[in-house]
């Protein structure tokens, strides 16, 4: 994926997990253009962890702390 306003996991990010997977067996984490809970479910078994930065702080900086949290749970949803 691309990170920005317009992310594509694309098919060959499979590949590359893939082969990261073979290369270790630690958890693998991506964390490029997450934002939403449709790309969390879209990465759903295909990485052990999604990390979301820029759009936590997006929402910290328009809307506040508690709005953070309320993003959070509903990545969930």
């Amino acid at each position: 994926g691309v990170t920005g306003p317009e992310t594509d996991f694309s098919k060959t990010l499979d590949g590359f997990l893939n082969r990261c997977k073979q290369a270790t067996t630690v958890p693998l984490a991506l964390g490029f253009g997450v934002e939403s809970s449709a790309d969390v479910q879209e990465l759903a078994g295909r990485v052990d962890i999604a990390v979301v930065g820029t759009a936590a702080i997006d929402i910290h900086d328009r809307e506040g702390p508690k709005a953070v949290g309320r993003f959070f749970k509903s990545l969930r949803d």
